[in-house]
């Protein structure tokens, strides 16, 4: 049993270390720390300490079904995250006080072992049809197969803790289960383990796993970074040698017409290096943001204002489609610079054309609110849109973002807790989709 304790306890260690930052990577430390306690019951009665090992059974049994509900509903999107929904999670936790209370009122423990399973069961079937649901809804082919691997792990071991404990106390309260429970854990612990080196479980890993374009991102900024200012200081020279210069030949001192015009070259030349070199440095710096409840519908229409004399200069055409005008939780800053980007990218898309279309979509999906911008465009060759995020890289069409727009836009979104797509559409164009999961949506509208 206290094998079962420690595997356990050292599970939910890895969850939180890992990914303390999820809310629904805390809650399933949480639901595994309780998890874990059931493991001491054996140890304390061995050493005469029956009153503690009676607290934390009482613990085990009614405050694990609460937890892995809660992580079950943040971890399909059913609830939100943060103090939003805090009287939902509250009045969740009612039977289990209801329980605590039973368990030292009631003399008969078969009458308590009836009431237990009453009101752990529901939250034990919910957490697996979430967990179930969750996977069988999901679109994207990469979150899709994690949503698999944690059902596959949680929904048998919850199942078997159902039957072996909390029906099997019923029918034999002296049943000893725990001989029928190890071979769920057992294999629990296999598969989380085989699964956390090959894809990430439950936060585990998903740093590396789940987002590897953040970890690029991160060291190209460091070393941009760097390289930046080393280049910075060298053009500030040339800078300042071609002031003193211009200041020492005037027009006085018999330099020549063509001196002085490869003087305004070396000019132009620098101011233009060093705007290079700002851009890019504003373009990979890390991203801080400040959310906030942001209309969505509203954000996007002052992006399109912003990009009018753009339009008119590409004679594009601009189709607005708001199924949802939804509030949502993001930097309003950064969101704005990324549909800027998206923007631009698109009139570049079509100016070879001399006219385009924009269609501008905002819609509900099952388990999201997307956003859609699609041009008209010749779209991007099937063959580099899985390239297309990565920094520095560039499709040639103007040179302006340096191949960094999209890397950008990317960052943002994952940075927000949503996610960018891209896809050529069915009749051309190119389409670019950012995703809001319902946890960040503070309403629809």
């Amino acid at each position: 049993m206290l094998f079962y304790f420690a595997a356990l306890l050292l599970a939910a260690i890895i969850v939180w270390i890992n990914n303390r930052s999820s809310e629904s990577s805390r809650w399933a430390s949480f639901f595994l720390f309780f998890a874990a306690i059931g493991g001491t019951t054996d140890w304390l009665v061995s050493h005469n300490a029956i009153g503690a090992a009676r607290l934390v059974q009482l613990l085990n049994y009614t405050i694990t079904p609460y937890g892995v509900l809660i992580f079950s509903l943040l971890y399909a999107d059913k609830l939100r995250t943060g103090r939003g929904n805090r009287r939902a999670k509250l009045l969740l936790l009612i039977p289990s006080a209801i329980m605590a209370i039973l368990e030292y009122s009631l003399p008969n423990r078969s009458v308590f072992y009836i009431v237990l399973l009453l009101c752990s069961a529901p939250y034990y079937l919910m957490t697996c049809y979430l967990l179930i649901t969750s996977f069988w809804q999901e679109t994207d082919a990469r979150m899709k197969r994690n949503r698999f691997i944690s059902m596959l792990i949680i929904v048998p071991p919850l199942l078997g803790v159902l039957i072996f404990i909390y029906v099997a106390k019923v029918i034999y309260p002296s049943f000893d289960f725990f001989q029928y429970i190890s071979v769920f854990m057992i294999y629990s612990f296999a598969l989380a383990l085989l699964c956390t080196f090959l894809y990430g479980v439950l936060g585990v890993r998903l740093k590396f796993e789940q987002d590897p374009l953040l970890s690029t991102m991160q060291a190209v900024s460091s070393g941009t970074a760097l390289l930046n200012h080393s280049i910075k200081n060298e053009i500030g020279k040339i800078a300042i040698s071609t002031e003193n210069l211009k200041s020492i030949y005037t027009v006085d001192s018999g330099v020549s017409e063509q001196s002085r015009q490869h003087m305004q070259i070396i000019e132009n030349a620098t101011e233009h290096m060093l705007s290079i070199v700002s851009r890019i440095h504003n373009q990979m710096r890390p991203i801080e943001l400040q959310e906030q409840s942001t209309r969505l519908d509203k954000l996007m229409e002052q992006c399109i204002a912003h990009h009018s004399g753009l339009f008119q200069k590409y004679a594009v055409e601009v189709a607005i489609s708001y199924e949802v005008k939804p509030v949502v939780v993001c930097d309003p800053f950064h969101l704005a610079e990324a549909i800027s980007n998206v923007l631009t990218n698109a009139c570049e898309a079509m100016a070879a054309e001399g006219k385009g279309r924009l269609n501008i979509k905002l819609e509900a999906v099952k388990r999201a609110v997307v956003l859609t911008i699609q041009d008209s465009g010749k779209g991007i060759p099937q063959e580099q849109l899985n390239r297309v995020f990565d920094p520095f890289y560039s499709s040639g069409k103007s040179g302006k973002n340096y191949g960094l727009g999209l890397s950008y836009v990317y960052n943002v979104m994952a940075k927000s807790g949503g996610s960018v797509t891209l896809a050529n559409g069915e009749r051309g164009g190119l389409a670019v989709s950012f995703y809001f999961p319902r946890h960040k949506v503070v309403r629809m509208g």
